[in-house]
């Protein structure tokens, strides 16, 4: 059996159009961060791979909406989420800086990026550490 590694560090996200912005519904390290990334694929929920977000998701506390510096950065990820849910074959956005500060409600970047936020499949969006560089 494989020890899991302490350092594993994973945050769930869910995104309704009706809340202000996407809530932290999960978040852990070691062998929680590896249930919370496993139950997504399961599940068939999308898991991306951002270290620098993570770090960033970590410091929102559970149950909470993520603060407007992150709203660009995640709205990037959750637009090319739902294209690609849409059928659409699109690179990542490489533009998305969690540092960035922004103005803009969540549903105002996702239209920004060529999404009605009222797209989604699931609801849920799954971040993951960066380990090796691969979504």
């Amino acid at each position: 059996m494989r020890k899991p590694d302490p350092r594993e560090v994973a945050v769930a996200l869910a995104y309704r159009a009706a809340q202000a912005a996407p809530q932290v519904v999960a978040k852990g390290r070691g062998l929680i961060a590896e249930t919370i990334i496993s139950e997504a694929r399961a599940h068939g929920i999308y898991v991306h791979k951002s270290a620098e977000l993570v770090s960033l998701l970590m410091q929102v506390d559970l149950d909470q909406h993520i603060p407007p510096q992150l709203y660009r950065a995640v709205a990037e990820v959750l637009a090319w989420l739902y294209k690609l849910e849409a059928g659409a074959a699109l690179p990542l956005p490489a533009s998305a800086n969690p540092t960035q500060s922004r103005e803009q409600g969540m549903p105002a970047l996702l239209t920004q990026f060529g999404v009605s936020p009222t797209k989604s499949a699931n609801g849920k969006t799954m971040v993951a550490p960066d380990d090796d560089n691969s979504i």
